[in-house]
């Protein structure tokens, strides 16, 4: 049983120039996402908008999300270098992703509540200045979502250039779960708009509250999503991933294949496009060797660490 040498992979993919990108966004994103989630909730509880009360609560807990994010890219970076992490630092923005998805699913339910809560009692809302301060937050988060979609293209560019093998974009999970929740930020400020001018011009104060329930079955659906996606990675699920197949058909269906198959496979992710694999080849080749296997999987670069084991039969 022999492993490669990770030493090369690792060097060039413990922070690279788009993670730092992501990092510098997602900081400023931050401090953005903080500023105006104070004029929304002081303006929400001045002007009695549940909408528009909702929506920079629920600001709030994204500033702690995209905080948290922006946390991730740092410690990331920080530990690097570190040997105690056997395939760099990399989970460490995927766990950011994480966290950030339960914050969306937390906002989600004090959404709903105060929603509801508004609804059995409904108070007057002082609709032209919440509008205003509803339209100021949507400018807000779409300069956000700017700047984070301007690093996932930098980022994106920069690394699928070298390492995408067919499988679509490897996306950062990190940076995404920041994306989604300026999206989401996006969506329930449009939200609280529509609720606030239908009960200013047409008297449907009833709107504002049933917005607030809309807005927070979005935010629920978008936290479902990213839940899966990173959760799917911190608990190495990749087994459906097409690189498997690729491995297989590598090891079972080359020229030189002969009777060789896989006895027993393992995958999982240790990078954006970067898969390792353990497995166990049962074969009639006595020449057949682990550095032989590594030759043929070596068209497919996103597989950059593996562990073979060889057992020879000889009938």
């Amino acid at each position: 049983m022999q492993p490669d040498n990770l030493s090369d992979w690792s060097h060039d993919h413990v922070f690279d120039t788009g993670s730092q990108v992501a990092e510098r966004g997602t900081r400023l994103v931050t401090w953005i996402t903080a500023a105006m989630m104070v004029i929304e909730i002081a303006a929400g509880w001045w002007y009695n908008s549940m909408a528009l009360l909702a929506d920079g609560w629920h600001m709030s807990s994204h500033a702690v999300a995209i905080g948290l994010s922006a946390f991730a890219y740092s410690a990331a970076r920080k530990h690097a270098h570190d040997p105690r992490f056997a395939f760099g630092t990399w989970k460490i923005e995927v766990l950011g992703g994480f966290a950030s998805a339960i914050f969306l699913l937390g906002v989600a339910a004090l959404m709903t509540f105060s929603s509801v809560e508004r609804i059995v009692s409904p108070q007057a809302i002082h609709y032209r200045e919440a509008v205003v301060v509803a339209t100021l937050g949507l400018i807000v988060n779409l300069v956000c979502a700017l700047i984070l979609g301007k690093a996932h293209d930098h980022h994106d560019h920069g690394h699928d250039h070298g390492h995408d093998h067919g499988h679509g974009h490897s996306h950062d999970l990190n940076l995404k779960s920041a994306y989604v929740h300026v999206i989401a930020d996006a969506a329930t400020s449009v939200l609280a708009i529509v609720a606030l001018i239908g009960g200013w011009i047409y008297g449907w104060s009833w709107l504002d509250p049933v917005m607030g329930i809309v807005g927070a079955v979005l935010v629920a659906k978008w936290a479902k999503g990213l839940l899966t996606e990173t959760g799917k990675v911190l608990l190495d699920r990749e087994m459906d991933h097409p690189v498997v197949a690729e491995i297989r058909e590598v090891v079972e269906t080359g020229p030189d294949a002969g009777e060789t198959r896989i006895a027993d496979l393992h995958v999982w992710r240790v990078g954006r496009a970067a898969y390792s694999c353990a497995l166990t080849v049962v074969t009639y080749d006595p020449a057949l060797t682990p550095a032989r296997i590594r030759e043929r999987l070596a068209i497919h670069a996103e597989i950059v660490h593996t562990t073979i084991e060889i057992q020879v039969r000889t009938q």
